[in-house]
C-alpha cells in the first residue's frame, strides 16, 4: 500500500512539474528572443507560486498562527486555480498556433504577389530617352542623334563632360574617377527599417497573452461569484408517505460553506442572511462547515447562532470536519443553536428527521450509524436523511429513507474537475431517484481550496415537499 502511494505521489510531481515547464516555456521563453530578464522572471513566479501553494497547504494542517495561514491561503490557493486555466487555454491555444500562422503565410503571400515588379537594372552606358525632352536615340544604323546646343557645348569646348556638374569646372559635384551619384544610390544609402519579431514569435506572443487573459478573467469572475455569496435555488421533491398537511414544507439546504483562511464571518453572514430570507420550515447544514479549529474560526462562525426556521436548524458532520476537531465543532454548533444529528433522528409533525456521521469519521470510531439511526422507525411515516457524501445513498436506500439530502461534490467547482467529481459520486448535483429513495445533492455555498467556482455555481436550495396524497 506504501508503495503505491508513493507511485502515485511521484507520478503527481511529474504531471505537475512537466505542466509547469510547458507554460514557463509557452508563455516565457517562445515569448521572447533570447535569454534574459523576461526568462529569469518566469522561474521565479511559477516556482514561487509553488513554494506559497505548498505553503498554505502544510500551514492549513499545522498550528502555524491562523495570520499566516490567511496571508498563505489566498496566493496559494488562487495561483492552483490560474495554472489550472492556463494550462487549459495554452492547450487551446497549440490548436490556434498553426492556423494563426498559416493565416499569416498566407497574407504575406498575398501581399509580395501584389507588389508591383521592380524596374530592370540599365546597363552601363545605356542612353535613355525621356519623354518630351529635345534628346533623340540613336538611328538605326548606330550613329548618334542631332542633340541640342547646350548639350553639345561642353564637348565643343573640350571640357569633359564631368566637369559641366552643378558646381562647374572644377566643383565638388565630382571628378572624372568618381561616379556619379544618382538617385539609385541615394536610396541604397539610406539606412535599413529596424526588422521585426519573427512570425513564429509574434504567433507565441499573441497565443501567449490569449490564454493569460482568458484564464485571469475566468479565474477572476469564478472568485467573485464565490465572494458574493449563493443563490437560492428552488426544487420540488414529491414524497408518496406525505401527509397532505406537509404539503409545501420547505428546507433550507445548505452545505460546503468552508469557512477557513479565505471565507469568514463576513462570508457566514451573507449564508445566514441568504438562508432567514427564503423563511423556511427547517434548516438543513449538512457537512464541511469549516477547515480549521474552533480556536480560530469560532468568531467566524458566530453568525449561525442568527439562523431562523419555524422546526429549528440540524447539522450533520462532513469529512472536513474529522480534519478540524470534530467534537469541538459539535459542541460549539450546539452551541450556536443548531442540533447535531450524531447517528440519530427526530420526529417531526409530519416525518422523521435523521443524520448519520460522515464516512471520514470512522477513523476516529465516529463512523456513520445507520441502525441507530433509522433501525427503528415507523417506516409508515416519510423519512428524510442527512448525510454528506452522496454515496451514502446505498445504504439510505436499503433503510427505506424517502429522501436523502448531501453535498461534498460542489458540483465539481472547478471545471474539468467536475468530469472526476462525477465519476467518483453517483450523484454530482441535483435530484436522481434510487429506487423509491430520491437523493438531492447541493452544489455548496462555499468552495474548498481555491476560493473559485467555474460551472458549478454555490447555492442555497429550498427543498419543497409534495404531498402526493389526496
Amino acid at each position: 500500500m506504501v508503495i503505491v502511494f508513493v507511485l502515485v505521489a511521484v507520478l503527481v510531481l511529474a504531471v505537475l512539474v512537466t505542466a509547469s515547464w510547458y507554460l514557463w516555456r509557452r508563455l516565457f521563453r517562445d515569448t521572447t528572443e533570447g535569454p534574459g530578464l523576461v526568462r529569469r522572471l518566469g522561474v521565479v513566479v511559477i516556482a514561487g507560486g509553488w513554494a506559497v501553494t505548498v505553503g498554505a497547504f502544510v500551514a492549513s494542517r499545522s498550528d502555524a498562527p491562523f495570520l499566516l495561514k490567511q496571508v498563505l491561503a489566498w496566493p496559494g490557493y488562487l495561483w492552483l486555480a490560474l495554472l489550472l486555466y492556463l494550462f487549459l487555454a495554452m492547450l487551446a491555444g497549440e490548436v490556434v498556433r498553426p492556423l494563426l500562422r498559416r493565416f499569416l503565410e498566407r497574407r504575406a503571400r498575398s501581399a509580395t504577389a501584389a507588389r508591383p515588379e521592380p524596374a530592370p537594372p540599365i546597363p552601363a552606358g545605356a542612353t535613355t530617352a525621356v519623354p518630351g525632352s529635345r534628346a533623340t536615340a540613336a538611328d538605326a544604323s548606330g550613329a548618334p542623334g542631332r542633340t541640342d546646343d547646350a548639350a553639345e557645348a561642353p564637348a565643343a569646348s573640350g571640357a569633359p563632360a564631368d566637369a559641366a556638374g552643378p558646381d562647374g569646372p572644377g566643383g565638388s559635384g565630382g571628378s572624372g574617377d568618381e561616379p556619379p551619384h544618382g538617385p539609385d544610390e541615394a536610396v541604397a544609402a539610406a539606412p535599413a527599417p529596424a526588422p521585426g519579431p519573427s512570425r513564429r514569435l509574434f504567433v507565441s506572443r499573441v497565443v501567449a497573452g490569449a490564454a493569460a487573459a482568458a484564464a485571469v478573467g475566468t479565474v477572476g469572475y469564478g472568485t467573485y461569484g464565490v465572494l458574493r455569496g449563493p443563490r437560492v435555488e428552488r426544487v420540488t421533491v414529491p414524497l408518496a408517505k406525505l401527509p397532505r398537511a406537509a404539503h409545501g414544507y420547505r428546507i433550507a439546504v445548505v452545505s460546503d460553506i468552508h469557512l477557513g483562511p479565505i471565507l469568514g464571518r463576513g462570508f457566514a453572514q451573507t449564508v445566514v442572511d441568504t438562508i432567514n430570507s427564503t423563511q423556511p420550515d427547517l434548516i438543513a447544514v449538512v457537512g464541511d462547515l469549516v477547515d480549521g479549529s474552533v480556536k480560530d474560526l469560532g468568531p467566524a462562525a458566530a453568525p449561525l447562532a442568527q439562523l431562523r426556521a419555524r422546526h429549528g436548524s440540524f447539522f450533520v458532520t462532513g469529512n472536513h470536519e474529522y480534519f478540524s476537531g470534530a467534537e469541538q465543532w459539535v459542541e460549539e454548533v450546539r452551541r450556536l443553536g443548531l442540533r447535531p444529528l450524531e447517528n440519530a433522528r427526530t420526529e417531526l409533525p409530519h416525518f422523521d428527521l435523521a443524520g448519520v456521521n460522515d464516512l471520514a469519521g470512522e477513523n476516529e470510531g465516529q463512523g456513520p450509524d445507520y441502525a441507530r439511526a433509522l433501525g427503528d422507525r415507523d417506516r409508515a411515516r416519510a423519512c428524510v436523511l442527512l448525510a454528506h457524501q452522496p454515496v451514502q445513498i446505498h445504504e439510505a436506500v436499503d433503510h427505506g429513507v424517502d429522501l436523502q439530502l448531501s453535498g461534498h461534490t460542489h458540483g465539481g467547482q472547478l471545471w474539468p474537475a467536475s468530469l472526476i467529481a462525477g465519476a467518483a459520486n453517483p450523484t454530482l448535483k441535483g435530484l436522481e431517484r434510487y429506487g423509491d429513495t430520491q437523493l438531492f445533492v447541493s452544489k455548496g455555498a462555499g468552495a474548498w481550496g481555491p476560493p473559485t467556482r467555474v460551472g458549478a455555481p454555490s447555492d442555497i436550495t429550498v427543498i419543497e415537499l409534495a404531498s402526493k396524497q389526496t
